[in-house]
């Protein structure tokens, strides 16, 4: 693996990680509430068609959240990126909608983008040699490289 490889594989290290870990911790709080008031962020559009409460609504939000992030830090990185990058810009047009948070909107349109990257970068890492992918698990990289 040459040293443009290598920084690059320590990149998607770096977004699998952070987005995985993100996203479980952010569905976990839609249980507990120590972050924030999660249903606050939910539009009157969006309480409106759903035909349960809003913290009924933010739990099954929490669960799919969850679901991500193992996604993301399993070997389902590429579907869970992908999934995180459509969930997370419904939830800036959620929040657009309710005509306030627009400074989260763009943070979690921003999110995406990284999602985005996560999973594409997913696809080239799976057109490394099977040698290589075999030989560097998880975790590894970051360690190995941190010094180049």
């Amino acid at each position: 693996m040459n040293s443009a490889e290598q920084k690059l594989v320590v990149v998607w290290e770096t977004l699998r990680v952070g987005l995985g870990v993100g996203a479980f911790l952010a569905g976990l709080d839609k249980f507990f509430n120590l972050l924030t008031a999660w249903s606050m962020y939910l539009s009157p559009l969006v309480l409106r068609i759903v035909p349960m409460s809003a913290n009924v609504f933010m739990r099954g939000v929490g669960i799919v959240e969850m679901a991500v992030g193992i996604a993301i830090l399993t070997r389902f990185t590429r579907l869970g990126a992908y999934v995180m990058a459509a969930w997370l810009l419904a939830i800036s047009l959620n929040l657009a909608t309710t005509g306030n948070f627009w400074d989260l909107a763009v943070r979690d349109v921003e999110i995406a983008l990284s999602a985005f990257a996560l999973a594409r970068l997913t696809e080239w890492r799976a057109t490394l040699p099977a040698e290589e992918a075999k030989s560097t698990p998880p975790g590894h990289l970051l360690n190995r490289h941190a010094k180049a």
